[in-house]
């Protein structure tokens, strides 16, 4: 997508209760430096901190707590 100024954005969605999904492909800089690209069309960034794959999400937030 391109905003006003011919420049691409990216599109983040922030799911109620659930992830943030970014439009791919992304990289994500975890706050340990740790590095994680994926290149599919859309990812689910953990929001909860639940994912056994953090920093990607693995939908443990629909567990109960």
């Amino acid at each position: 997508m391109r905003n006003d100024d011919g420049r691409d954005v990216r599109e983040v969605r922030l799911v109620k209760g659930g992830p943030a999904l970014v439009e791919g492909p992304v990289r994500i800089v975890a706050e340990d430096g740790i590095e994680i690209e994926s290149d599919r069309f859309m990812v689910a960034v953990c929001r909860c901190r639940r994912s056994a794959s953090y920093p990607l999400c693995d939908t443990s937030h629909r567990r109960s707590r």
